[in-house]
């Protein structure tokens, strides 16, 4: 098997939903275990807390995510963007479209001085994406 990387958000406490959204965004298969399920909590109130989510797509996306105990500590603000790029322009915009939906735009999705069309976003989740679609130009 080769490497992989996969992006691995944390949430305090809304993973469920963040993954159930990116889930409708990109399709695919999503796969949740809780805290509860694993007999990992050490609170009972947080018994529903995602422990570890995975979303994989048909075309070979992985999106990983949990949320953070309130014994743990979490750096919010935390400083990561994803990138998602290729020549698909069609799929590429309706992801924007979708993970617009809610959220920030940072850049508009339109030419950049590389000849690609680019732009950035923040999700309703907080994370930052960006988006490239190569075009005949670059």
């Amino acid at each position: 098997m080769s490497t992989l990387m996969n992006p691995y958000l944390s949430f305090r406490d809304n993973a469920a939903e963040a993954m159930a959204f990116y889930q409708d965004v990109f399709g695919g298969t999503l796969e949740s275990s809780t805290f509860g399920d694993m007999n990992m909590a050490e609170d009972p109130s947080e018994a529903n807390k995602i422990m570890h989510s995975s979303l994989t797509t048909d075309n070979g996306l992985v999106l990983m995510a949990s949320d953070t105990p309130n014994s743990m500590n979490m750096d919010e603000g935390s400083s990561y963007s994803i990138s998602l790029s290729g020549d698909n322009g069609e799929e590429l915009r309706g992801y924007w479209d979708k993970l617009l939906d809610g959220g920030q735009m940072t850049m508009p999705l339109e030419k950049a001085p590389w000849g690609d069309m680019f732009g950035m976003l923040t999700d309703r989740f907080g994370t930052s994406w960006m988006i490239s679609i190569e075009t005949e130009d670059s």
